[in-house]
């Protein structure tokens, strides 16, 4: 999955302003930009050669039924209720993650990352959430939620940085957790971003970041 860091194919209202280039806890780059409708065959190609962990943690089980229309669902977004940003190595273009939220109600939105086994453990996953945490309050959204498998530990060490309770059990090995977004920490986070600060500071960050929302609900 090769990636253009800056798209020459993008549709109307696409946020620009979104693209990054970072450079992660372990010292490698990485650039960062909402997904656009181009992009639909190499996701169709990474969703195809990614390993069984990575599917079982992103779509809770094992991998989609790749359609036309799965495609289009996960590539043509508002931008707005329905946001994604995709991740490649910035030396290479090799796609590395993807992360994305889709607006709920009572402005909250499910989010969800998935990442390359590589590119773990480098602050990537947390990173692209704080982006996406920008994205939505400036969109009216103030919480996320996430269900995932309750022994997916990325997920629940993501989680922890949030000071989130204990998640509230789905049953089948699921969970959820929602999260309340705050404005002030959110931003400091992503200013943080490119100074490369300590772990400690990040995580300082990240806790102010979010704060608990209370049990998760659907409706």
């Amino acid at each position: 999955m090769n990636l253009q860091p800056r798209p020459v194919d993008t549709p109307p209202h696409y946020p620009a302003a979104y693209e990054r280039e970072l450079r992660l806890n372990d010292g490698r780059r990485v650039a960062i930009r909402p997904i656009v409708p181009a992009d639909a065959p190499d996701l169709a190609a990474a969703i195809r050669s990614a390993d069984s962990e990575t599917l079982r943690r992103r779509f809770l089980g094992g991998a989609p039924r790749i359609t036309p229309e799965l495609l289009a669902r996960l590539t043509q977004l508002d931008y707005t209720h329905r946001f994604a940003l995709v991740a490649a190595d910035a030396t290479s273009g090799q796609g590395i993650a993807i992360a994305r939220y889709e607006r709920l109600a009572d402005g909250v939105a499910e989010v969800a990352v998935a990442v390359d086994p590589a590119w773990r453990r480098a602050g990537l996953a947390t990173a692209m959430v704080e982006i996406l945490a920008q994205a939505a309050l400036e969109r009216g959204i103030h919480g996320f939620s996430a269900s995932y498998l309750a022994d997916n530990r990325p997920v629940t060490a993501l989680l922890s940085l949030a000071d989130v309770a204990r998640p509230r059990p789905l049953g089948h090995g699921l969970a959820e957790s929602e999260v309340e977004l705050d404005q002030g920490g959110v931003a400091a986070a992503v200013r943080a971003m490119n100074t490369r600060p300590s772990s400690d500071h990040r995580q300082r960050h990240a806790r102010r970041a979010v704060r608990l929302f209370g049990s998760a609900s659907r409706t």
